[in-house]
């Protein structure tokens, strides 16, 4: 099976950033990472995601203030975010597919709590 293992959430004022990341461990070939939130009383959203060869896709919220980038070598990805807004706030999951043992595989993530508040 395949573990992620996520960091960087956290409280922090409107306007501020913060950077979460997410670690993949095992022998896996990974195809496409992607961030997704949840808050309560709503669905899970599709934040931002990156594929095998980098092209990038974000959800409208949050386009031009996240950025997420992935380091293949270390099988981790990475999201970026800026001028965060209270509606922000969400348990944030990662989210990888790909390949293990000639098998496809998506995991997520633990979640990380991030929370936008004065």
């Amino acid at each position: 099976q395949v573990q992620l293992v996520e960091s960087g959430g956290g409280l922090v004022q409107p306007g501020g950033s913060l950077r979460l990341s997410c670690a993949a461990s095992g022998t896996i070939f990974i195809n496409t990472m992607g961030w997704y939130r949840h808050s309560p009383g709503k669905e899970r959203e599709w934040v931002a995601f990156i594929t095998s060869g980098g092209k990038t896709n974000y959800a409208e919220s949050v386009k031009g203030r996240f950025t997420i980038s992935r380091d293949t070598a270390k099988k981790e990805v990475y999201l970026q975010m800026n001028s965060l807004k209270p509606e922000d706030t969400a348990v944030y999951y990662c989210k990888v597919d790909g390949w293990v043992n000639m098998k496809s595989f998506a995991s997520w993530g633990q979640g990380t709590q991030v929370t936008i508040s004065s």
